[in-house]
């Protein structure tokens, strides 16, 4: 199979048979309006309502986007019954009761990350949805942005042949303030921010061995947190994986590059959103080929962005997966795979040592 063969099997994220299953949206905020409703409307997803603790919000909303119903609070939200699936969008620390309310309430749901800040929190709403017999998926739609995507498809075609390495290098410049509860979060890296490369990690390279991992902040930053994070996630002697994260970049150029490499090819790839977020810019993906040659290499520019477009792969999946009754692809089951990474990763910081993944247990 040829690699113009393998990008033609590049459909895009999973799109469920009927659109016509009723979504209602929690938190009409700036990532609602940017990611969510952008995509949906794209996909030609139905969403029914949408609701807020800030009732004007969620009415501007509401108008903008055409979506019927607007709502004060999600009990609200609830009681509508053309709501079939609930689509959170709000802080971790809200997210926990909003989620059981759905869940309570026979609605599946489509959860932030972080799934939560710790895992005893996530491992509860895992069960909760279980015991209410639904569905339950967590918007890790990097999964679905096209450098990740297209590194997914060579993978498993085989063309980087045995997978040696790769790194997520970013150096960027983040305004903290723009969303003040974040800054006052005593773990902030990590779960804000670096959890997307971790769990595209995961979705690339599989169930890492351990995690190494320091942290740091930078002198006179605003946010309470970490704002620089290294780390290596280690899978054998000869393949592990780099995250470098910086948001203290002051200087006229950031950085947002994804290196994937094998015996037999390697890739580099740029986050485009994050030269100029949230914005941007198109992606780009550039491969190599030692085993065929020169004339086996490519580059590919990406018409769609990860914001919004990638945001459509959750959900799509999400509903995918409630018409053909099986997990979706980020389900909460899962995360709690992406959230023990992360968790090794502060244990590591914290402790000043190599941590296995199966130190910590999962139900």
């Amino acid at each position: 199979m040829t690699i113009g063969e393998i990008l033609e099997l590049d459909k895009g994220p999973k799109l469920p048979e009927s659109r016509h299953r009723g979504i209602g949206i929690v938190g009409a905020g700036a990532i609602v309006n940017a990611g969510h409703l952008p995509s949906y409307r794209k996909a030609g997803f139905n969403v029914v309502a949408i609701a807020d603790t800030n009732l004007e919000a969620a009415q501007e909303t509401a108008r903008e986007w055409g979506v019927p119903a607007a709502y004060r609070s999600v009990d609200e939200l609830l009681e509508d019954s053309k709501v079939e699936v609930v689509d959170i969008a709000v802080t971790p620390n809200a997210q926990f009761q909003i989620a059981s309310k759905a869940f309570e309430a026979g609605r599946h749901a489509l959860c932030q990350k972080p799934l939560a800040e710790t895992l005893e929190p996530a491992i509860e709403l895992v069960q909760r949805a279980d015991r209410a017999g639904v569905r339950m998926a967590v918007n890790q739609q990097m999964r679905w942005e096209g450098v990740v995507r297209t590194a997914k498809l060579l993978i498993d075609a085989g063309w980087y042949g045995e997978l040696i390495g790769g790194l997520f290098d970013v150096n960027i410049m983040t305004d903290w303030r723009m969303w003040p509860w974040m800054a006052e979060r005593e773990r902030l890296e990590y779960l804000y921010h670096s959890v997307h490369y971790f769990d595209s990690i995961r979705h690339l390279y599989g169930e890492p061995e351990s995690v190494v991992a320091t942290t740091a902040r930078a002198p006179g930053q605003h946010a309470q947190g970490e704002s620089r994070t290294f780390t290596v996630v280690e899978y054998s002697d000869t393949l592990k994986v780099a995250v470098v994260v910086d948001h203290n970049n002051w200087g006229p150029e950031p950085r947002a590059v994804v290196h994937t490499d094998g015996t037999d090819g390697k890739s580099e790839g740029t986050l485009g959103v994050l030269y100029d977020y949230p914005v941007g810019r198109p992606d780009t993906f550039r491969f190599y080929s030692r085993v065929q040659g020169p004339e086996h290499a490519f580059e590919r520019r990406f018409t769609e962005r990860w914001i919004p477009d990638a945001f459509v792969g959750p959900i799509g999946e999400l509903l995918s997966a409630i018409e053909e009754d099986r997990e979706p692809l980020t389900s909460g089951r899962d995360n709690l795979r992406t959230l023990r990474v992360l968790m090794c990763a502060y244990r590591s910081a914290d402790e000043g040592r190599r941590v296995r993944i199966d130190e910590i247990e999962l139900p």
